[in-house]
């Protein structure tokens, strides 16, 4: 038992460590890369492929998020007598957290996963040493143009997903539950900030970099065969899941000793 106890830690840190170095080439390249006026069209390609093919199902999980939460905290205000207020519950939900993890998630499943196969398929293939062979960097070629459109990216998918999930909760607000329509808004401009949307944008920065990190790195790294591209694939997922989950965890606290300390502290209601 302490033998494999042994094993698994040795195995877990030396993932790690095989981990952290892939995320310092990738992070390092994709820097030199911005300097490459050649590489854009490869970045172009893949902002095509994350950004503006999520578009529609970021768009819906938004929406949904927001016309959800809309019926489900309706009764709840309703026997308190403020329903009216249900645009700052909504939109602050939405804004800080529901719309940037639930977005990250969405693309987690869709963008991740295509990463994960298509360079797991490389790599099985053995086109990423063929790149090598030539010369090239198979991480400045491949890796770097992807992980700077996912983070690039990533935030205005979010801006999207924001957008519609706060007109979502709106029409079922005013047009289902017959909520007047100016206290909806009033109430949500006193308050929502300007701190609310740029801490849910900030957070699709390092979602998107989580996201796309831990794709190619399993990508890179599967083992040979249909089965191994597969399983990469789910642990690419879970992988992503699990980080954007600790760092939405972890950037809630820090934004939250932020906003304490530096920014003005208004009533939400």
């Amino acid at each position: 038992m302490i033998e494999q106890l042994g094993r698994n830690v040795i195995r877990i840190v030396g993932n790690t460590g095989r981990f952290a170095r892939f995320a310092w080439a990738a992070h390092a390249a994709m820097a030199r890369t911005l300097l490459r006026p050649k590489a854009y069209p490869r970045i172009l390609t893949q902002m095509y492929t994350i950004g503006v093919k999520s578009v529609p199902v970021v768009m819906a999980t938004g929406a949904f998020v927001g016309m959800i939460l809309a019926l489900q905290s309706y009764d709840q205000l309703a026997h308190m007598g403020l329903e009216e207020r249900m645009g700052v519950l909504i939109n602050k939900a939405v804004i800080r957290e529901l719309g940037p993890v639930l977005a990250a998630i969405m693309l987690a499943g869709r963008v991740g996963g295509a990463l994960t196969a298509e360079l797991g398929t490389m790599n099985v293939t053995e086109q990423i040493s063929a790149v090598r062979s030539m010369g090239t960097d198979p991480i400045r070629y491949l890796v770097a143009p992807r992980v700077l459109a996912c983070l690039l990216l990533t935030p205005l998918l979010i801006i999207y997903a924001d957008l519609v999930g706060i007109l979502g909760g709106f029409f079922v607000s005013v047009f289902q539950l017959k909520i007047n329509a100016g206290a909806y808004w009033s109430y949500s401009a006193a308050g929502v900030e300007m701190w609310d949307i740029t801490t849910g944008i900030l957070k699709g920065f390092f979602f998107g970099g989580a996201i796309a990190t831990i794709s190619c790195y399993k990508g890179f790294n599967c083992r040979e065969g249909a089965q191994g591209v597969g399983e990469a694939c789910t642990e690419a997922f879970v992988g992503s899941f699990m980080s954007i989950l600790f760092l939405n965890y972890v950037f809630t606290i820090v934004f939250d000793a932020v906003y304490k300390s530096f920014w003005t502290v208004k009533p939400l209601l």
